[in-house]
């Protein structure tokens, strides 16, 4: 039973079908009882009619032999003894009334009495009862109504009058029998419909859903998934599946990128370290100790960078404990930089802001270390407060940042000319750690030019 309804299209047309059903059901219900409320309505209605007629005629003064009774109409009349006194004919048996009894009392002998001037009258209350009769051989179910009525001698009589219920009940088996007929070839084309049409609706997400099989199994990202025409759910899915696959392709062509930098990063300083241990192993006379030093300090510094980086790849994010003041972060880590090329100067002012103290002060050092690498004369560090942003500027006074670069050195492993050796600039990493760290404390770090004529660096940071 769970692999038949396993599918979409399955599930959808039995649910369609089941409300469609108990909708159907309940109307069919509704109707029929609506049905047979009018149709008993209608049949009391003549009863009490054809009562009343023969009660008002009683009322006239028309005596009982003399009353003329459709033989169509069952009537009987009863007095307060319960005696008949007149009923219609073919009339042969009778049920629901005040009397079983068919045959008139004998004699007319109210025809017979003397006139007397006084008038008779109907009551304006009537009584409902069911009850069946036998007219003219055929047995039926009837609805009596019972009118009250005084003739002109002050009898009091009551007038039954019959309306038979077999027209009531065969309109109400006939559209019963038509409802169970036709519900159930109406819940089959229901369910047909909604199959159709829901495969129909879902045979672009089936195209979808190969088109990634067939992705996943070549793990050739540059593929995409077809976008149906219409502008519905589908369309929508198609074009965001996309979208994820070109951000997951992007992904993986940085990741790979990313490896062969830091491969190619690493091998210098690992060949070189190699080389200077050999020569001292063959002729510990040559080793260069502080070379093989100085190339030990900078795989620990490219291996430090790219841990970081691979931490704020996997998203983590800085941590929300006491908030760092900026400008006691800048004196302190400026008090630490020992036999600095430039002179640093600092115009700070107290602002602090949520985050990693370690992390911003990672960045602060990159930043410094980048414009002491090309300044001229001077570095300038500034921080200060702009509305609900504390602002951290480093400027130098050196060549600048080409307009049309300034967002290119903040990607990985990227040196703008061959100034920026190995040697001296670092491995190219220090300013795309910086807006990482920017970015995950959910700030900003941009470049333009700066008043002293170099670089200005600027990074923004929520202050709450």
């Amino acid at each position: 039973m769970r692999k038949v309804f396993g599918s979409v299209r399955s599930r959808a047309a039995l649910g369609a079908t089941l409300v469609v059903a108990v909708a159907l059901v309940a109307a069919g219900i509704a109707v029929l009882q609506v049905l047979r409320a009018d149709l008993g309505d209608q049949a009391r209605l003549k009863a009490l009619v054809d009562a009343r007629e023969v009660a008002s005629k009683i009322a006239a003064g028309a005596g009982y032999g003399a009353l003329k009774l459709d033989e169509d109409i069952p009537v009987q009349v009863v007095d307060e003894d319960g005696r008949v006194r007149a009923v219609s004919e073919d009339l042969e048996a009778v049920t629901g009334t005040g009397s079983a009894s068919v045959t008139p009392v004998a004699g007319g002998e109210d025809d017979d009495k003397d006139d007397d001037d006084g008038a008779g009258r109907v009551s304006s209350e009537e009584e409902y009862r069911d009850g069946s009769a036998r007219v003219d051989g055929e047995r039926g179910d009837y609805v009596w109504a019972a009118v009250e009525a005084t003739d002109r001698w002050g009898d009091d009589v009551t007038v039954y009058a019959g309306a038979p219920l077999a027209t009531e009940r065969g309109a109400v088996t006939t559209v019963r029998n038509a409802m169970l007929l036709g519900l159930p070839l109406l819940l089959v084309v229901v369910a047909a419909v909604t199959w159709l049409v829901t495969r129909r609706a879902l045979r672009p997400v089936e195209g979808i859903r190969r088109e990634m099989a067939t992705i996943t199994a070549s793990t050739d990202l540059s593929r995409r998934v077809p976008v149906p025409g219409s502008y519905d759910e589908v369309a929508r899915l198609a074009r965001t599946t996309n979208e994820t696959l070109a951000a997951l392709e992007a992904s993986v062509e940085r990741q790979r990128a990313f490896v062969a930098d830091a491969s190619h990063e690493l091998r210098s300083p690992v060949a070189s370290l190699r080389t200077q241990l050999e020569v001292g192993a063959a002729h510990p006379g040559l080793l260069d100790l502080d070379g093989a030093v100085e190339d030990v300090v900078r795989l620990q510094r490219l291996s430090a960078d790219l841990l970081l980086l691979a931490r704020l790849d996997a998203g983590e994010r800085p941590s929300s404990g006491t908030p760092v003041a900026l400008d006691a972060l800048v004196r302190q880590e400026l008090a630490q930089r020992l036999g600095d090329r430039v002179p640093v100067r600092t115009e700070v002012a107290p602002v602090a802001v949520p985050g990693s103290r370690g992390q911003l002060a990672r960045v602060l050092g990159n930043l410094v270390d980048n414009a002491q690498r090309h300044a001229g004369g001077g570095v300038r560090v500034a921080v200060r407060a702009e509305g609900r942003w504390a602002v951290l500027e480093v400027a130098d006074d050196g060549a600048g940042v080409p307009e049309g670069e300034r967002e290119r050195i903040f990607e990985r492993f990227v040196r703008l000319d061959d100034a920026r050796s190995r040697d001296d600039g670092g491995a190219g990493l220090g300013l795309a750690i910086a807006r990482d760290v920017a970015v995950r404390h959910g700030g900003t770090l941009a470049v333009r030019a700066a008043p002293e004529g170099g670089a200005l660096f600027e990074l923004r940071l929520p202050t709450g």
